[in-house]
């Protein structure tokens, strides 16, 4: 059993819908004040920002801050995909992709990181992709943008561990979201999603809630000693 860490204030960026979604409501449920924030937030707990404006972060997190208290779980669930075979990939959709899914973790890292400094106790949960272990074609800012996503989580780990914040990724993969769904209708998964459960292991589709068990461990006050980690939650697909 998980050991519940009450009384923290959690941030979910793209909490509005799909894994991040997920996220929020199972740190909710573990005791947590959730606050979400998202282009279109939905609820009480919602906050409008798009992570790619450090401007609208920093002035999310201060209403944050107000009604809550001082962010001390952040969880960067926020992402874009794209679709676009390399030679056509312009440097603008590739910018898009990149800014959202690397530079806008960057942002929320960096805007969080002064209430975890002050609490010395913090946990960072960076959602990115098991395509940055198998490849993906057409996918090719994307990929990169995930990629280094794990770079930089093992990199704050190192730099903050010794403050007591914790740096880990989850890198999903064949997750029943909007954003798979769409790619199945589009022809894009290299078969349907039938297909994807035969090559599966463990013969199922992931659900966001799965993402959502592995990300309330990390967020866990037992999950103190895990640092660094990249843990795949894929049903076997990479091992």
């Amino acid at each position: 059993m998980i050991a519940k860490t009450a009384g923290r204030t959690a941030v979910v960026t793209g909490g509005a819908s799909g894994i991040g979604r997920a996220i929020a409501e199972r740190l909710a449920a573990d005791g947590h004040r959730v606050a979400v924030l998202d282009l279109n937030p939905s609820g009480a707990a919602g906050y409008k920002a798009d992570v790619t404006d450090r401007a609208q972060i920093d002035a999310a997190l201060a209403e944050v801050r107000q009604d809550l208290g001082p962010v001390t779980i952040l969880v960067n669930a926020a992402g874009r995909d794209g679709f676009k075979r390399f030679t056509k990939l312009s440097f603008e959709e590739w910018q898009r992709v990149v800014d959202v899914n690397l530079h806008g973790t960057f942002h929320c890292i960096q805007a969080a990181l002064p209430d975890m400094l002050e609490a010395g106790w913090g946990r960072i949960v960076n959602i990115s992709s098991s395509s940055t272990h198998s490849g993906q074609p057409f996918m090719a800012h994307y990929v990169a943008a995930k990629s280094g996503v794990n770079g930089l989580t093992k990199a704050l780990a190192l730099e903050f561990g010794p403050k007591g914040i914790t740096v880990n990724a989850i890198p999903p993969s064949f997750i029943d979201t909007p954003m798979l769904r769409s790619a199945a209708e589009r022809g894009l998964l290299g078969g349907t999603v039938e297909d994807h459960i035969e090559r599966t292991p463990v013969r199922r589709v992931g659900l966001p809630e799965d993402i959502a068990a592995a990300c309330s461990f990390f967020t866990s006050e037992e999950a103190g000693y895990v640092t660094g980690q990249i843990l795949g939650v894929n049903g076997g697909r990479n091992t």
